[in-house]
């Protein structure tokens, strides 16, 4: 995101310099020092940084955002040597409203428990977890690793970071720690009620005084979505689901050039040729001007996975395809302001015969019904590595923050304006 160039010529040499902010200089002997910034792709991206250069882990993933009540930006991430590996934590990093750079990553949460704390039986902890030693080489904690943190500012009250600790995905336990001062430090950890996992990896919604929290579980039921739901402000929980879901080939599943089978009358046949119902996760939450609610998902289908709720999530209509291409890698999506609906997916179809796609490139399609989507811009589109992950939001200020891995090295965040679609 910014240039720093070193230039030296020989006597007798003259150059033309070409800067990527568009200027043009002519240089003659000598050495020559050009800081510049690097200008975002297009005009509708106001800003386009890292919320950090360097950190005391190697990796990252699974970054939210969310915007305290004085309009303070705050992200959160799991880093660490590598995804699943026991020593992946959950960090926190802040932009203070009118600042110009993000804080330093701080420790908001691990997976650390004492050998005496009684938590570590929620979290199953036992001897065949890594082992945490003090200086004489004494085993004094056991841990697992922590993914998929949540922020969720709760109207007029805390914010709120759920977070899962586990061995693997099936091993996932739901926490949360709370903070009282907008991010800038947090509570102990708290367990969710046993069975409960918290928000998947997108933001809850707050709708007529009821938190719901789109989750889903990975098992040998398959990928199913569910909700969870407070009506008190997250003292007390309640799970609404898992979702029925119509019936569809998985990509790998499907051989190259093949048709998609999706037949609800097909039955056994249909199953044995291949079809499941959809394995849809990770489901984020759109808001109708009718009332209704409307969701998302990730799938293993090639296309996002949505399902439709009249009575504010308590009851879901079948999960279903639309015709928006999905890899097989997380999305996000928000309702603006204006009643609009706001994408970030890579805008990839997972080609038959496999199970994933690349994580590239990055976009944002914009919706007016939640059904007809329509790209309207490209956040990265390189093949290097990977983007992905991202979570949406639209800004007090009327802009959408958006925050994403950048090739699991570092999470990016961009601010974009949305009056130019």
């Amino acid at each position: 995101t910014r240039l720093e160039w070193d230039i030296e010529l020989p006597a007798n040499t003259t150059g033309k310099v070409y800067l990527p902010d568009g200027r043009k200089e002519k240089i003659g002997s000598g050495s020559y020092h050009f800081s510049v910034d690097i200008p975002t792709k297009d005009s509708a991206i106001l800003s386009d940084e890292f919320l950090y250069e360097k950190a005391s882990f190697p990796e990252c993933h699974g970054a939210t955002i969310a915007e305290t009540k004085n309009g303070d930006l705050v992200a959160s991430f799991f880093g660490g040597t590598k995804e699943r590996n026991p020593d992946c934590c959950i960090w926190v990093c802040r932009k203070p409203k009118g600042a110009e750079t993000w804080t330093a990553p701080q420790l908001a949460a691990d997976g650390v428990f004492a050998l005496k704390d009684p938590q570590a039986v929620l979290a199953g902890i036992d001897s065949t977890c890594t082992p945490v030693k003090d200086a004489g080489g004494r085993i004094i904690a056991r841990r697992k690793a922590c993914w998929n943190p949540v922020l969720f500012q709760v109207p007029g009250g805390e914010l709120i970071l759920f977070y899962k600790i586990g061995l693997k995905v099936s091993d996932w336990t739901g926490w949360l720690v709370r903070s009282r001062d907008g991010g800038k430090t947090w509570s102990k950890r708290e367990p969710l009620p046993k069975g409960f996992l918290g928000p998947i990896k997108n933001k809850p919604e707050y709708v007529g005084g009821r938190i719901i929290c789109p989750s889903s579980t990975e098992g040998s039921e398959g990928w199913r979505v569910h909700f969870e739901i407070s009506d008190d402000k997250g003292k007390t929980w309640k799970m609404a689901g898992p979702l029925e879901a119509e019936l569809s080939v998985p990509t790998q599943h499907r051989k190259s050039g093949g048709i998609n089978a999706d037949d609800q009358e097909g039955g056994e046949t249909i199953r044995e040729k291949g079809a499941r119902p959809i394995y849809a996760i990770q489901p984020s939450i759109l808001k109708h001007k009718d009332g209704r609610l409307q969701i998302l998902c990730r799938t293993r289908n090639a296309q996002v996975a949505t399902a439709w709720s009249n009575d504010n999530g308590s009851t879901w209509s079948k999960v279903t395809l639309l015709n928006v291409p999905n890899n097989n890698s997380g999305t996000d999506a928000v309702t603006l302001k204006d009643g609009r609906h706001v994408l970030i997916y890579n805008n990839f179809a997972t080609l038959s015969g496999t199970p994933k796609g690349p994580r590239t490139p990055l976009c944002i399609a914009i919706s007016d019904d939640g059904l007809d989507w329509k790209p309207v811009l490209t956040l990265e589109e390189s093949p290097i590595s990977q983007y992905s992950y991202p979570s949406i939001i639209e800004g007090k200020d009327g802009k959408l923050h958006t925050v994403y891995t950048w090739r699991r090295q570092r999470i990016k965040y961009a601010e974009i304006d949305i009056t130019k679609f």
